[in-house]
């Protein structure tokens, strides 16, 4: 019987480690090449599943102004949206501490950023408690026994009157959005911010205008602004409320406070010592609690 094979070419090391090293590259470049698009189709359908309809801009909407609520003592601005990776959504913020006006206010501010993972909860929140500002101090003490009316008239009275004041000066009763303006209005005074609520040893709600990037532009730049604040009450849905309570708010709280719209306190940044010492007089109230005092350094 003949044999029909071929006979067998002497085998070659050499040969043999070139295409077994051909064959390692071009599946690991095949392998790459797979998990690089897998990557790009994951963070694009990421990003479009975290995008999907008003999604961004309902995260600025609601997370942006509760972090300005979390915040009431610095100023906050920015919240363009979103940052996206495959499992999360941010948008930053800048900030500044509020500060008496005419002073050394900083400039430029620290950023802080926000973020939601891809469930849509929040995750951990820079500044709130650990911020602890004189004037975040003063709000947690609303209503409390520090600062009495006696005590703090014999500080302002000791005080240059031509200084420059931010202070929080609340009501011996809570007050009606038409009273809080009869007030100010009587006292020459700016609200930076109201007070809606009475909430000894925590931080209160509070509410300014410019809060909510999407409301109405006031013309005024005082922050007397219920019917902005109802609003924003207004489009939040239940679901919020477990990130609400991550910037230690709620929603039963911030219903009930918008619903009642009484004025407990306000913060004043534009004030004088001068003025303070007729305000802190007034029957209508209970004290008035220093947080910062500056000489304006523009006046003549």
């Amino acid at each position: 019987m003949t044999d029909d094979f071929p006979e067998l070419p002497d085998f070659d090391p050499k040969a043999a480690k070139q295409a077994v090293r051909r064959g390692i590259l071009r599946t690991v470049s095949i392998v790459l090449s797979i998990i690089l698009t897998l990557a790009v189709l994951a963070t694009a359908g990421s990003r479009l599943v975290q995008e999907r309809g008003d999604r961004g801009k309902r995260m600025t909407e609601v997370l942006g102004t509760a972090f300005k609520l979390y915040n009431p003592a610095y100023r906050l601005a920015g919240g363009t949206c979103c940052e996206t990776t495959p499992l999360s959504m941010s948008f930053r913020m800048e900030g500044t501490p509020v500060r008496a006006h005419g002073g050394f206010n900083a400039l430029g501010g620290d950023t802080y950023t926000i973020t939601q993972n891809f469930f849509g909860r929040v995750g951990h929140l820079p500044l709130g408690h650990p911020a602890n500002t004189r004037l975040s101090f003063s709000l947690y003490n609303v209503g409390g026994t520090l600062a009495p009316k006696e005590e703090v008239t014999k500080v302002l009275a000791r005080l240059p009157q031509d200084l420059n004041a931010l202070a929080v000066v609340e009501f011996a009763r809570p007050l009606t959005e038409p009273e809080l303006v009869a007030f100010t209005g009587r006292h020459g005074g700016c609200p930076s911010r109201v007070v809606y609520e009475r909430r000894t040893g925590s931080l209160p709600i509070t509410w300014s205008t410019g809060d909510w990037d999407y409301g109405d532009v006031k013309e005024t730049a005082c922050g007397i602004d219920l019917k902005e604040f109802r609003k924003w009450v207004g489009i939040l849905r239940d679901h919020d409320d477990a990130n609400l309570r991550s910037f230690d708010l709620s929603l039963a709280r911030l219903r009930k406070a918008a619903d009642a719209g009484l004025a407990y306190a306000y913060v004043d940044d534009l004030v004088s010592i001068e003025r303070l010492r007729t305000i802190i007089a007034d029957p209508l109230v209970r004290t008035v609690r220093l947080a910062d005092v500056a000489f304006d350094l523009d006046r003549p």
